[in-house]
């Protein structure tokens, strides 16, 4: 973690997650205590057909709830998509922007990723902005100048901490069980933190950098210990109350 800057825990749910479920949002949402709380922020990003009622239950809770995407325009004839405005209409307020999967699946560019991430501080909520090499990129040696010119075209001019925040989740440990070894990671968010710095100054400073890709209790302390870790993007750990909850408590005594 990085000195003087709040971390944060966001699971994301991905296409899981039904109103039965929701018995886990809101025993998640009683396990923040205020000292918790205090020490770490977190989100749950819940399919778009749950949002609303996941904030309603959230509400005077410290638990966020935040979409996984958003369409780059506000309105229009965009059958299936949603606005970010929709979303913060419906008291999100984040939103994840680039995923692997959406890049993978969709064909999102950098571009694409840099619109929507415009989009979210037009509607007011806080961008998630992902990048990640993919697992041949990274057996070539490729990882650091890939995940350079994506951090470059993806993220827009004029992000700073209280708009932006940065997950880094490599491709190939995504829903794997692989992770990256301390030291990889260590020196991935070290090379994200110059590249914001030299890029927007003090701002870079203090814009919170999450690792994602198979976190769990198991390895989250040593994953969350790391220099310039501010916090996780959670996957399939956060479809759960119990496992959501003991990664954010790694932050209970630090």
């Amino acid at each position: 973690m990085t000195p003087d800057i709040k971390p944060l825990v966001a699971g994301n749910w991905k296409m899981n997650g039904a109103r039965d479920q929701l018995d886990q949002l809101a025993l998640m949402s009683r396990g923040l205590d205020d000292e918790l709380a205090a020490k770490v922020e977190s989100a749950v990003c819940p399919p778009a057909t749950l949002i609303y009622v996941a904030t309603t239950l959230s509400e005077d809770t410290p638990l966020i709830v935040g979409a996984q995407d958003c369409h780059a325009e506000a309105s229009g004839a965009h059958t299936g998509d949603i606005s970010a405005e929709m979303i913060a209409d419906c008291l999100g307020e984040l939103c994840i922007v680039g995923h692997s999967e959406r890049r993978t699946d969709h064909g999102e560019t950098d571009a694409s990723v840099l619109a929507k991430t415009v989009a979210c501080w037009r509607a007011g909520l806080t961008a998630i902005v992902c990048i990640g090499e993919t697992e041949a990129q990274y057996d070539a040696g490729e990882a650091e100048a890939v995940l350079s010119r994506q951090l470059a075209a993806s993220v827009p001019d004029g992000a700073k901490e209280t708009n932006t925040i940065i997950a880094y989740e490599p491709v190939w440990a995504i829903g794997t069980g692989k992770t990256p070894s301390p030291d990889d990671i260590a020196s991935i968010h070290a090379l994200l933190r110059d590249r914001l710095v030299e890029r927007f100054g003090g701002p870079g400073e203090r814009m919170r950098i999450l690792y994602g890709g198979s976190v769990k209790p198991g390895n989250a302390a040593e994953i969350l210990s790391i220099l310039n870790v501010d916090g996780a993007l959670v996957g399939g750990a956060s479809l759960k109350a119990e496992d959501f909850l003991a990664i954010c408590e790694v932050y209970r005594d630090v």
